[in-house]
């Protein structure tokens, strides 16, 4: 158990330091076209939008950050029979708990606006639980202008068009707008992201065509690689029989958004993302920072970086996946609802058959006071059901988590959650049969 005294007075010296460190990161910077915000200003906000009410005046390069410390206060257990590998250990016996803090979270981002309607992103991990040491997440140049063409046809096409190229974050569902990316929580009204955690950068491009009007298309190609190679494959795959082949990945999207008045906005998507064949595809294990929920359900010989994506499930598609996604968001007022229904199938190479992932998840969040929505109190429910490789039993993984959060300014917050996650139906040789982990977090981020 953990003493609610010693939290409350962490709670307290935290939002001290963080309203500190947020006033003197308060510089005044330029206005971006085009741009969402690293602070509140930027929640809920999905695909740039095509208002231009920014205009451009001279070349500016923008710095902004993300730094992330979370307090930890989980349990876990679980009835895996011991399993002991060639040192006597038993790697089914999970890793004592205790209270106390994580590794802090930190990013680094760049933005520049090169000429009107022409903008450039790259972000850096600067410290998180996988990498202590600095690693690129990605780069990225953003069009939605052409001027440089001298074209009045192309400029009016432009309208409503925008084109992205680079190493990017791949546009495929609505959740990964909103989910915890190394130092970036600012956006995640919970702790964590989704136990199947979709998220990949990867090298290629977008287009996307999203009039005024609220509808949204997009079609995008990639490598389908977050490591890229250009070593031929000497890897035969199982389903073919043939040398590995490296295909291009597809993803897309269709939707509409429209805020009907100032109370009500409606929106939904649909997404698709497939890849036929790859070296080593991540869509569902991209995640380079690693999740908030240290050791859960880990052993005794687990380490932080190794085993950074602790009370997720990655569905090993690494060789062949094909997957879409149904996002609803509906927001009245102080009360929001994003919703998920996601089917992947995929495999390894060393599989012949496609393996079914199913995840449902739903949040309702409802924010308060009406007009600044300073604080917010939520619920999560997520669910998958999937078969593990090479064996047909289904597997589910439930959890239901709780959430009270605060802005104190619009670059920082301060959020608590409550979770409960359980593992069915598990082999009893696997350290994830019975198991559950539950507990508290708490957790302050700076967005600038």
């Amino acid at each position: 158990m953990f003493s609610l005294l010693m939290i409350y007075k962490m709670k307290i010296k935290l939002v001290v330091f963080f309203c500190i460190i947020s006033v003197v990161l308060q510089a005044q910077q330029e206005p971006f076209q085009y741009f969402r915000p690293n602070n509140k200003m930027g929640i809920n906000v999905f695909e740039s939008t095509k208002n231009d009410t920014i205009p451009f005046t001279v070349f500016t390069v923008r710095i902004g950050g993300n730094f992330t410390q979370d307090f930890q206060a989980l349990r876990h257990q679980n009835i895996a029979v011991p399993v002991y590998d060639v040192d006597g250990v038993n790697t089914n016996q999970l890793v004592l708990l205790t209270n106390g803090f994580n590794r802090a979270m930190a990013n680094l981002i760049i933005d520049a606006q090169l000429a009107d309607g022409i903008r450039m992103n790259l972000t850096m991990y600067l410290s998180t639980r996988h990498h202590e040491e600095t690693w690129v997440k990605g780069g990225y140049i953003q069009f939605d202008k052409l001027l440089f063409l001298k074209s009045d046809f192309i400029n009016n096409i432009m309208k409503s068009v925008t084109i992205k190229i680079g190493d990017y974050e791949v546009d495929y569902g609505d959740q990964h707008f909103r989910r915890s990316d190394g130092g970036n929580a600012i956006y995640n009204p919970f702790l964590e992201n989704y136990i199947m955690d979709e998220f990949a950068t990867e090298i290629g491009g977008e287009i996307y065509y999203h009039p005024l009007s609220g509808l949204i298309a997009m079609i995008g190609i990639t490598d389908g690689e977050l490591n890229p190679t250009v070593i031929a494959s000497s890897k035969i795959d199982t389903a073919t029989g043939k040398l590995n082949r490296y295909a291009p990945a597809f993803h897309g999207k269709l939707g509409y958004d429209k805020q009907f008045n100032k109370d009500i906005r409606f929106r939904i998507t649909g997404s698709f993302y497939v890849d036929k064949s790859a070296a080593g595809n991540t869509l569902f294990f991209g995640d380079r920072t690693g999740s908030r929920y240290f050791f859960i359900m880990e052993n005794t010989i687990a380490s932080s970086t190794v085993n950074a994506w602790s009370g997720r499930y990655n569905p090993l598609f690494s060789e062949q996946v094909t997957t879409f996604m149904i996002n609803p968001f509906i927001k009245y007022k102080g009360l929001e609802l994003l919703g998920t229904y996601e089917s992947a199938k995929g495999r390894m190479i060393t599989e012949v058959d496609l393996r079914t992932a199913k995840q449902y998840a739903v949040d309702l969040i409802y924010r308060f006071p009406q007009e600044k929505e300073n604080f917010w109190i939520g619920g999560r429910y997520n669910s998958i059901k999937t078969s593990l490789p090479l064996n047909p039993t289904d597997i589910t993984i439930n959890r239901t988590a709780g959430s009270l959060g605060w802005f104190v300014t619009k670059n920082l917050m301060l959020k608590a959650e409550y979770v409960n996650q359980v593992y069915k139906d598990f082999k009893s040789t696997d350290i994830r049969s019975g198991g559950k982990f539950d507990g508290i977090m708490i957790e302050a981020s700076i967005g600038f």
